[in-house]
């Protein structure tokens, strides 16, 4: 049997190793002995390829022999550019962002933060309300009706003003408050009304328990301005006298001052208003031109302060303060405010901190307030005078009969059409 390759005869037995007559091939010999290791995979570098003798890739030889841990790739179905090849970034060592996840966890993270802040907000708001007026004081008070009913009052309250602060608002050194404004706001669900109670308002005092003293004063028929009833025993009696002259309850009761009322507009960056007629006023240090301009904190309280100025006195100067009270509410509630943090909080404390109420106010029942009166300044509800009959030793006398149709309106949360003039 010829063991040599086929084709091969004796002679090319002979000349093989050019001539040498032993047997072993030269390159055998005389070559020095590859090692086949971990450092240098065989054959040259070239990484020897398995028989395919018994159908799976085994050779008949030992497989283990050459498990180096040199992988070659080729007989693993891996192809450039798929999953782990040279393309995948987690080959080398970056694994491909999972954005999907990045997205979940950015997203509970902004809500934990705006839950977070939203709730701290709250609280904090809730603490600066000064709760002073105790509305269960008032006694023998009319049944309740629809809707929600705020007695609105601005006061001349000059606590916490320097003489340089008195001085530059116009509001001199008069001891005391007493109220240069009084409004009722019905809000309800077929619009919201905005109702001025003029300070020179005809009132009965009726009878009513002394907030300070706990005693009864028995009422004896004895008529008054209407501001007189706060002048004599603050809030408690005059939320029992516009009850009693108006046969309205009351849910509840709103004050703010001189000072924090331009605060206030200063705080939200001053308010826009259109005045339609010049006017000039010593007394309140009002000096306007026609147009539409924005005033800040001093001139904002010399326009809602102005009577001496108008034919009608006190009924132009309660439409002077709805007009701008509306407008005040409507540049708060505005975007611009309510989303940009370095105006909201400034604006909120000025607000809180100048604001007195009742005792079960709620931040809700606030901010349902503004939001009414912002509607009420986009034609979504109605303003207007508490209407008016004549008048009686310098008193404006209420019209009793439109006022009975316009307290059945607001307590069956009608929509009003009763009117002023």
């Amino acid at each position: 049997m010829n063991d040599w390759p086929q084709g091969w005869s004796g002679d090319n037995r002979g000349n093989y190793g050019r001539g040498n007559a032993n047997a072993q091939p030269e390159g055998a010999r005389v070559m020095r002995q590859v090692r086949r290791g971990p450092a240098s995979p065989p054959y040259g570098g070239v990484p020897q390829q398995p028989s395919y003798v018994d159908g799976r890739g085994h050779g008949g030889y030992d497989d283990t022999a050459y498990d180096d841990g040199y992988d070659s790739g080729y007989n693993t179905g891996q192809v450039y550019g798929s999953p782990g090849g040279p393309d995948d970034p987690s080959a080398y060592g970056r694994p491909a962002p999972n954005w999907r996840r990045r997205f979940k966890v950015t997203t509970i993270t902004l809500v934990t933060v705006l839950v977070v802040t939203t709730v701290a907000t709250y609280f904090w708001a809730d603490s600066k309300l000064n709760r002073e007026v105790d509305l269960s004081k008032v006694i023998d008070r009319p049944e309740a009706g629809e809707g929600t009913n705020y007695l609105i009052v601005g006061s001349d309250s000059r606590e916490g003003m320097s003489a340089e602060d008195k001085k530059k608002l116009h509001t001199g050194s008069a001891e005391g408050k007493r109220t240069d404004s009084m409004m009722i706001l019905h809000v309800g669900d077929n619009g919201d009304t905005l109702i001025s109670l003029p300070r020179d308002s005809d009132v009965e005092i009726p009878s009513f328990v002394g907030s300070e003293s706990g005693k009864t004063y028995k009422g004896t028929g004895r008529h008054t301005k209407l501001n007189a009833a706060y002048a004599e025993d603050g809030p408690e009696l005059l939320v029992r006298t516009v009850e009693f002259n108006t046969g309205l309850y009351i849910d509840h009761y709103v004050e703010i001052g001189f000072a924090g009322f331009a605060n206030i507009v200063d705080a939200v960056g001053g308010v826009e208003i259109d005045i339609p007629k010049a006017f000039k006023d010593k007394k309140s240090g009002a000096d306007f031109q026609a147009g539409k301009q924005t005033l800040n904190g001093e001139e904002s309280l010399a326009f809602v302060r102005t009577r001496y100025a108008f034919a009608r006195s006190d009924l132009d100067r309660t439409k002077n303060q709805q007009k701008f009270l509306a407008a005040l509410a409507n540049q708060v509630a505005t975007p611009g405010t309510l989303l940009n943090p370095f105006k909201l909080y400034p604006t909120m404390g000025a607000g809180l901190d100048s604001l007195i109420v009742d005792k079960d106010m709620s931040l809700y029942n606030l901010a349902s307030m503004f939001f009414a009166m912002k509607g009420v300044n986009s034609g979504d509800g109605k303003s207007m005078n508490m209407p008016i009959s004549g008048s009686s030793g310098g008193n404006l006398v209420w019209d009793k009969a439109k006022v009975k149709t316009l307290v059945n309106q607001l307590k069956n949360d009608e929509t009003v059409t009763v009117s002023d003039n």
